[in-house]
């Protein structure tokens, strides 16, 4: 899929939802449907998320995303308030990699090393494979995955690099679509001391020639790195229930991300709207949260300081990947498919299973409804988990274009939303009657 036109999302007919929740099977296929939004609202929602352009932390679409998210929440009836902190950052010139005439582009890892305007510049070397030439400059090959952060894996062979005396790192993130992935980091602190930025696997061939004759490469990330505010919006609307509905959601990413957050954003902002009107027997809290790519940081500033009790009637979080869709695969070209890519995990906690079987019976990957368990969960999710939060249902995936820079529009289906949000509404709707 290569850059082209800013892309439109299709316009389709809306699909059907899913049934009941929390009863027994033949009473959740009794159970009145439930509608949560259309196909065009969802369209609006991802049109307008997309247009607002990067989502990087604290960036300005992302301050824009967070002020028209507000907008819409207040309009909706709810009171919102901004939860700030800070995350790294980084502005400038695009990091390169040179070699012969051999030139690419480069995403930089973050927390950003820089190297200055002359570069960073030795023989460059296949990491792994042979000797390694102290001074140089390491190309990693990652093994296939849809790779999304720099802990564990990334960071043992990039630190195995570092130790054998690399001046900087070049990881190739082979993956479903030939295009650069950019990794996640922690927020308070550098992984890596030396420079590290990421190659597109469909650029690498002309270096990995060169790294086999040992040829002489510069790598350049010449910006700056520093830090900058950031917000998560906060919102509530007192029943006076004594219990909460919390939905959360992230809105930030590395770059446009329409299939990454913007899909789970529009579910969660057509559950909010609906959440307003239902006679919901809890107070709702809602969180968009800023901070993803920085190892989740605006929720986890969530939890320490703003999220409600966790004797929480239900907390619904919409991950990543809830609604892109997906592709057809025939060697390097990518037909998209009007379907929902199956690799997106529904979790809840044990009592919910049953009843979010049924729900999400029909959505694919949604159908297989997994028993909640922070050792299996990612992002957000792992960690509303571990705060002991209960009962939780939540969603986290990674579609093909997961922190590729062009998640864009071409990588959503508006109908593929709705169906996800009425199964939540359903969730949501059995779940606060059973504790009412």
């Amino acid at each position: 899929m290569e850059p082209s036109d800013p892309p439109r999302a299709s316009r389709r007919s809306l699909l059907g939802g899913g049934a009941g929740l929390l009863a027994a099977s033949g009473a959740a296929a009794r159970a009145p449907a439930v509608t949560v939004g259309s196909a065009a609202d969802a369209q609006a929602i991802l049109e307008r998320y997309h247009g607002l352009g990067l989502k990087a932390s604290g960036s300005p679409g992302d301050i824009a995303t967070g002020a028209w998210i507000e907008a819409e929440l207040t309009a909706a009836g709810y009171g919102c308030v901004r939860q700030p902190f800070e995350t790294p950052a980084y502005e400038g010139e695009p990091p390169t990699l040179t070699a012969g005439t051999a030139r690419a582009e480069l995403i930089p890892q973050a927390i950003v090393q820089t190297t200055g305007q002359d570069g960073v510049t030795g023989p460059l070397y296949l990491a792994g494979q042979g000797s390694a030439a102290p001074g140089g400059i390491a190309l990693i090959v990652l093994p296939h995955a849809r790779w999304s952060t720099a802990k564990g894996e990334v960071e043992r062979r990039v630190q195995a690099a570092i130790g054998a005396g690399a001046a900087g790192v070049v990881l190739v993130t082979t993956g479903p679509t030939g295009e650069a992935l950019a990794l996640n980091a922690p927020v308070d602190r550098p992984l890596f001391d030396r420079p590290v930025a990421v190659l597109a696997p469909r650029q690498a061939e002309p270096f990995l020639q060169a790294a086999s004759q040992g040829e002489t490469a510069t790598l350049r990330i010449p910006g700056r790195s520093f830090r900058r505010p950031a917000f998560n919006v906060t919102a509530t609307l007192k029943r006076g229930g004594g219990r909460t509905l919390v939905l959360s959601t992230p809105r930030s990413g590395w770059f446009t991300c329409a299939g990454e957050r913007g899909t789970g954003l529009a579910v969660w902002l057509l559950l909010a709207r609906w959440a307003a009107k239902a006679k919901l027997a809890a107070d709702v809290a809602l969180v968009c949260t800023s901070g993803h790519e920085y190892e989740y940081a605006g929720g986890e500033a969530y939890i320490r300081a703003r999220a409600p009790p966790n004797d929480t009637a239900l907390w619904v979080h919409l991950g990543a990947n809830v609604a892109a869709r997906d592709w057809h695969e025939r060697g390097p070209l990518l037909s998209p498919l009007p379907s929902a890519d199956p690799q997106r995990f529904l979790l809840a906690s044990p009592p919910l299973v049953p009843a979010a079987q049924a729900a999400f019976a029909g959505l694919p990957g949604l159908e297989q409804v997994y028993a909640a368990d922070p050792k299996q969960a990612a992002g957000e999710l792992s960690s509303i988990l571990a705060g002991g939060y209960g009962p939780v249902i939540g969603v986290f995936g990674s579609h093909r274009f997961h922190h590729a820079r062009n998640d864009d529009l071409r990588c959503v289906e508006p109908t593929l939303v709705p169906p996800v949000a009425a199964a939540f509404a359903k969730v949501i709707s059995q779940a606060l009657q059973k504790v009412a």
